[in-house]
């Protein structure tokens, strides 16, 4: 069931009018039900794998708690049966045909031979966020951080809780499995912030990430006809539209569940203002990257070890995270791009930092951190072409062909007279609606802006009439331009 649908729009109602009616010890069957339902509405039989997945983790974390006297070498086994039932699951789903068509094409240049039957399987969908949930879980009773669950209802619905299913926060059971036992009574306050932060969120996915999908889709699936601006425009386009999805699906996950009482973790933190990479991850995905940080990173050393273990250590995380991304070797380009971009920037930090002082660059505080920004932005966008691009080939092109005839097509616009008159010809035969969804990404993009300098809009100040024109204002805004086509969050795919 998709968030942006009529569906939940009458699901939602009904399980929060269920939940609050509901005497407080079956209020987690009402929203187990509810997450179940709300999954099977994509498809009935791949609930099976969830509730193979929550069994298994049941049970292993209930005998790791078993036997938490005799130490780590009686629950090894068990944390073991956990990581690998939920990698083979996943990887089964989503990358056994990737690395065995691999496999098939290093074995054709090897000249040997290679047979190996292809699987057509439906990606499930989420099954990426939900089985690095469940392994996080596993991990921290393995070592002890919390107790293992024993109410099989509420850890099943730790693992299914619909509000984050499928497509995260990734959360952690320190922080979500024990609000699961807590008594949320209706409030009005609270109720309300949920639902404007759900509205954000739909406004963010139906009137700019959707209407920008289709200007992106145009030239991303049919690339070598385009060169310089419109690949420019595209990409640009695609990196406001993956994060306007992605970040309006997170919140309305995190206002849906304020609505019945639950704090979900903060997932993005205004990130296309951050000075460096690096920053640009602590904004970014908050839930995955310090999933990464915590299970892979940190485990393999971190920076406790010599400097080119370090930088090893960073590059094999981002690697894994662009695999974790997809089965594909444009998702693997774009993690090692990012990757590359950690490393070298440590590298280079000192030398840096001496061109700074020896130009005066931050002589001008403002200046240069719009140059950070300016700089990590281009960045992130050259790495989120070969996110987006159907292949590398494909990505190839629009990378070396963005800046193609670029100064012969400005120079024609703006000194040509018959160039001006196309450029308005363009302009004026474009989609309205569309052109409104861009004034809106402005209007986004500069609240993004006052809200990074602490500015926050508090209709709770206003009078009535003010805060009910604002509410209107705002939904007529979402029914008039909104895309209303049932369009997937790109995050799903994962």
């Amino acid at each position: 069931m998709l968030f942006n649908s009529l569906e939940f729009l009458i699901f939602f109602p009904t399980v929060v009018l269920l939940y609050f009616l509901f005497p407080y010890r079956y209020r987690w069957a009402v929203l187990l039900i509810a997450s179940y339902t709300f999954y099977m509405f994509w498809r009935v039989d791949y609930a099976i794998i969830l509730v193979i997945s929550t069994l298994i983790d049941y049970l292993c974390s209930r005998m790791m708690d078993r036997y938490t006297e005799e130490g780590k070498a009686k629950r090894k086994p068990w944390l073991w049966l956990s990581l690998l039932s939920n990698l083979g699951i996943l990887f089964t789903f989503k990358y056994y045909n990737f690395f065995s068509s691999a496999a098939h094409d290093l074995a054709e240049v090897l000249g040997v031979g290679y047979a190996a039957p292809a699987f057509e399987l439906l990606l499930p969908m989420g099954i990426s966020f939900y089985t690095f949930q469940t392994m996080s879980y596993s991990i921290d009773v393995y070592y002890g951080r919390i107790k293992a669950e024993k109410h099989l209802g509420i850890f099943a619905l730790f693992v299914t809780f619909f509000p984050q299913l499928v497509a995260g926060p990734i959360e952690r059971a320190g922080n979500l499995l024990g609000q699961l036992r807590e008594k949320h009574d209706f409030d009005y306050h609270r109720v309300t912030n949920g639902l404007k932060l759900m509205a954000w969120g739909l406004f963010k996915k139906v009137v700019i990430a959707d209407r920008l999908a289709v200007m992106v889709n145009q030239v991303y699936n049919n690339p070598t006809d385009y060169e310089g601006i419109p690949l420019i425009l595209a990409t640009v386009f695609f990196a406001f539209q993956i994060y306007c999805d992605f970040s309006g699906y997170t919140d309305i996950a995190i206002g849906s569940a304020q609505v019945m009482g639950f704090r979900l973790m903060e997932n993005f933190r205004r990130p296309y203002f951050s000075r460096s990479i690096r920053e640009f991850w602590g904004r970014w995905h908050i839930s995955l990257s310090t999933w990464f940080r915590d299970y892979l990173y940190i485990p393999l050393g971190g920076n406790r070890v010599v400097k080119w273990r370090w930088y090893y250590n960073l590059f094999l995380v981002f690697l894994v995270s662009g695999l974790w991304h997809g089965a594909n070797w444009t998702f693997m380009v774009w993690g090692a791009l990012h990757g590359f971009y950690q490393v070298f920037g440590f590298l280079t930090a000192d030398k840096r930092s001496e061109l700074v002082k020896q130009f005066r660059l931050d002589s001008n505080k403002s200046f240069y951190s719009f140059l950070q920004v300016a700089t990590t932005f281009s960045l992130v966008c050259l790495a989120w072409i070969f996110f987006r691009a159907n292949s590398v080939s494909d990505a190839l092109y629009i990378s070396t062909h963005m800046f193609t005839g670029m100064s012969e097509s400005l120079s024609e616009m703006l000194t040509n007279e018959r160039g001006l008159r196309r450029a308005w010809v363009m302009f004026s035969q474009a989609d309205h609606v569309f052109i409104l969804s861009c004034m809106a990404l402005v209007v986004f993009v500069m609240l993004e802006l006052l809200s990074e300098t602490g500015w926050k809009i508090d209709m709770s100040k206003h009078n009535a009439i003010v805060r009910t024109t604002a509410y209107g204002v705002g939904a007529a805004l979402i029914l008039l331009t909104g895309r209303f086509v049932d369009a997937e969050f790109i995050y799903f795919q994962f």
